[in-house]
């Protein structure tokens, strides 16, 4: 295979030679392929990636033309870079386990080459790129050992044709829209969100748009068709992001690498299962990570918005949590002014009473968000930090839900990081609220065990619109939001709260096994719960939240979608539909290993959208069951090897 790379890139170094035109890697499977190419046919100019995909025989150019370049305080890397020379092409190829996310183990094998350029000043500036058997990752290099600048732009451009469909989302700094869907003369001129899912027409390729290893050197980027529809260019945050604090534009010194400019690829059933953006991530800097436990959480915020102010209703969901198996809940907002029979202090004692560890709530406080919740700022400084982790850790606290950060500036960059950092010395777990889109931290810190940055359930209390957009946006999150990282969507609820449900029982049920997250917060009310039938609330007491393995079984976003994940022998499903009918899926089991017998028991969709029904049987890789949705409905099930 890696021979079979290295005469494909001498054989385009030769033609790069003649022809100035390209250099070609491919990935080990040899299914994705990107090129180089001069825009002028010589050898100093302006350079673009193509990045193309084969499946079956057949090779679709799924991104013709990569916009290259960036400008810098002192001078531009963009019309009149020279091409010196590519490096040898370099195996990439290493294994590495996490603690959660979608699978346990993950493989980040690829072909990699260094392609070296210089501006007319001599200056030095490298492209490193990567083709991957699930897409292509690439990042700008200043090789150069001293100089501080300004970047005053990224170049950076993917064109897009026009009958291309996408999935994507209007900018917003929490990250909490819905998605559009587009193509043609449908196209929007907007500033989107990451990640950002295309399928070419009348092909198997589809394709993502990301990034990654976002760091303290740099801020994160967005997406912008604003100044051409067919091209989305990497564009930094708005000046007035963060109420106007930090510089949008970011300061870098040499030597310096950029984020990853990540596409994954392939099949829609490849975007799912990909680990693209932790797999070009730095590895853990935690060392002893025996500390941190993924798992479900009770929350009262959803139903009751001014909970965590009530002690009797932290000792409600704390009873919950103890009664469901959960080995957490959460103390949101307005913790510090809690009364109606205790203090926080009480609180603590009774939950640790129930075999339960607390997380705490607060704000990340600072100039850069208007909002007054309480408690705020002492996330601020390196100084509160390790004040309030010293008083959260002889409390025993598990864990902080830290919220609005408004902002993806660099400023805000080093702000994360930071936090993750001091949290990691006091052995606690994190998760971000008014977040930034997961940028692969979860694989360098560990502790890091979720994000929202999505339009989750408490978009319930929010707004009326939701609960009719609710059923389609859940069937295209798991093709997009949750294929980069854990995403905190707060699911599973069967009552209402200030605006009511289309989706069924069966279709919240779902949710669990669906939406992917370190720590996956149950959201509902104690009865909501206490009220299932046996069946589901065994399945609730036993679902997993981090997996070994992820399948995509069938679906397509907007529409529907059924996914089975893996923990150790153990299999869960999950399905859901957005139509407004009912339909029949057909599961079938050839996903499962040879000569294994399983129980199956499979809940789904009742008479109506309040009931469930169940069924129980033995099944093998050979065997199929039909599963009736309703409309808007789903099913969960579990695969337990007979023993």
């Amino acid at each position: 295979m890696k021979l079979t790379v290295v005469a494909s890139f001498f054989f385009s170094l030769n033609a790069l030679t003649l022809f100035a035109q390209k250099v070609t890697i491919q990935s080990p499977n040899q299914k994705i392929s990107v090129a180089l190419f001069s825009a002028q046919h010589t050898e100093v100019g302006e350079w673009y990636l193509s990045a193309s995909y084969t499946n079956n025989g057949k090779t679709s150019e799924a991104i013709p033309h990569i916009d290259l370049g960036l400008s810098r305080s002192d001078q531009d890397f963009y019309k009149e870079l020279k091409f010196l020379k590519a490096g040898k092409p370099l195996l990439i190829n290493e294994q590495y386990t996490v603690l959660h996310g979608k699978k346990s183990v993950c493989g980040n094998s690829a072909n990699e080459v260094i392609i070296s350029f210089e501006d007319p000043s001599k200056a030095k500036l490298n492209i490193i790129i990567r083709a991957y058997n699930d897409g292509i990752a690439f990042r700008y290099e200043f090789p150069e050992k001293q100089g501080s600048f300004v970047m005053k732009d990224e170049l950076t451009s993917y064109s897009v044709t026009r009958e291309t469909l996408r999935w994507m989302e209007k900018w917003n700094p929490a990250n909490e829209g819905l998605y559009t869907l587009m193509s043609d003369d449908k196209i929007q001129n907007q500033e989107w969100c990451y990640p950002a899912l295309f399928r070419l027409k009348d092909s198997s390729c589809w394709y993502m748009l990301h990034e990654a290893d976002v760091n303290s050197s740099y801020c994160g980027t967005k997406l912008s068709n604003i100044a051409d529809s067919t091209k989305y260019k990497l564009t930094f945050p708005n000046p007035g992001d963060g109420r106007g604090l930090g510089q949008s534009q970011p300061t870098v010194s040499l030597p310096w690498k950029s984020p990853w400019r990540v596409i994954i690829m392939g099949g829609l059933s490849d975007i799912v299962a990909s680990t693209l953006v932790d797999d070009v991530s730095p590895p853990s800097v935690v060392k002893n990570t025996s500390w941190i436990k993924p798992g479900l959480v009770s929350w009262n915020y959803w139903s009751s918005n001014h909970g965590t102010k009530d002690y009797k209703i932290v000792c409600e969901f704390a009873d919950l949590a103890a009664e469901m198996n959960w080995p957490y809940t959460l103390l949101d907002w307005e913790w510090d002014d809690m009364t109606n029979g205790g203090n926080l202090e009480d609180a603590l004692k009774y939950i640790h009473s129930k075999g339960v560890k607390p997380l705490m709530w607060y704000n990340s406080g600072g100039p850069h968000t208007g909002v007054t919740s309480t408690p705020r700022d002492r996330m601020l400084t390196h100084e509160s930090r390790v004040e309030e982790f010293t008083k959260l850790k002889k409390l025993g606290v598990a864990g902080v839900k830290i919220d609005f950060f408004e902002s993806e500036k660099q400023d805000m960059i080093k702000y994360y990081l930071a936090i993750l950092e001091d949290a990691a010395q006091f052995e606690m777990m994190v998760y971000f609220h008014g977040c930034i889109v997961p940028r692969g931290w979860s694989r360098t810190y560990p502790n890091l065990m979720t994000y929202e940055a999505v339009r989750g359930a408490e978009w319930y209390n929010n707004v009326p619109d939701f609960t009719m957009a609710a059923p389609e946006h859940n069937t295209i999150l798991p093709f997009t939001r949750n294929v980069v990282g854990s995403m905190d969507y707060t699911p599973v609820t069967f009552t209402n709260s200030q605006y009511p449900h289309v989706t069924s029982y069966g279709h919240e049920l779902a949710l669990s096994v669906l939406f992917e997250s370190g720590f996956q917060h149950f959201a509902d009310r104690p009865e909501g719960y206490r009220e299932l039938s046996d069946a589901a609330k065994t399945f609730l007491k036993e679902v997993s939240n981090a997996w070994d393995d992820t399948k995509l079984l069938g679906g397509y976003p907007g529409s529907d979608v059924i996914l089975a994940r893996r923990k150790g022998d153990a299999w869960y499903i999950g399905g859901i539909s957005a139509e407004q009918r009912e339909r029949t899926k057909t599961i079938k089991f050839d996903f499962l290993p040879e000569g294994v017998k399983y129980k199956l028991t499979l809940i789904a969709d009742g008479k109506y959208d309040t009931k469930f029904t169940t069924q129980y049987m033995v099944v093998d890789k050979a065997g199929s069951v039909d599963v009736r949705l309703l409309r808007r409905g789903g099913f969960a099930a579990s695969l337990i090897p007979v023993k």
